[in-house]
């Protein structure tokens, strides 16, 4: 894949005080390149629940053209990914950002499927930009991931 036509991927999820955080860290990382010399930097920041639980949120951004080759080459092997290319008119927004929400528990098990639990935010590279020509974008890289897949 030659070009990426994103400017970078934001991953977050959340750990209720219900849940372990290196469990939900590690579904996380099934999205993020591995690295030898030292793991891909997750931020961490503390909020409070409604009724005043503790949640963590462990979010990473992902803008170097390799990191984020790898994040697409993971929602490859989504099941349903000819569904998200025929979806793309309603998951790219006026802004030209891509969103889409990943399973959590399947991640945590080395699974990737749409469903709740870790959003993927990604900023599409679009000039003039405008969401046709993001989505035009999104649809050809996706396309072309596919078919190397």
């Amino acid at each position: 894949m030659p070009q990426i036509p994103l400017h970078y991927v934001d991953l977050r999820t959340f750990c209720y005080a219900t849940e372990d955080e290196k469990r939900v860290e590690e579904a996380l990382r099934t999205f993020l390149p591995d690295r030898d010399d030292e793991p891909f930097e997750i931020e961490r920041v503390e909020s409070e629940g409604h009724y005043g639980d503790r949640i963590l949120v462990l979010s990473a951004r992902v803008e170097n053209a390799d990191d984020v080759r790898y994040v697409l080459s993971r929602l490859a092997d989504l099941e349903s990914f000819d569904e998200l290319i025929d979806e793309l008119d309603e998951r790219v927004t006026e802004n030209t950002e891509l969103f889409l929400r990943l399973d959590k528990q399947a991640a945590f098990e080395g699974d990737v499927r749409l469903g709740d639990g870790i959003t993927f935010r990604g900023k599409v590279e679009a000039y003039p930009a405008k969401k046709e020509k993001a989505v035009e974008n999104a649809e050809e890289v996706l396309e072309r991931l596919r078919d190397e897949h």
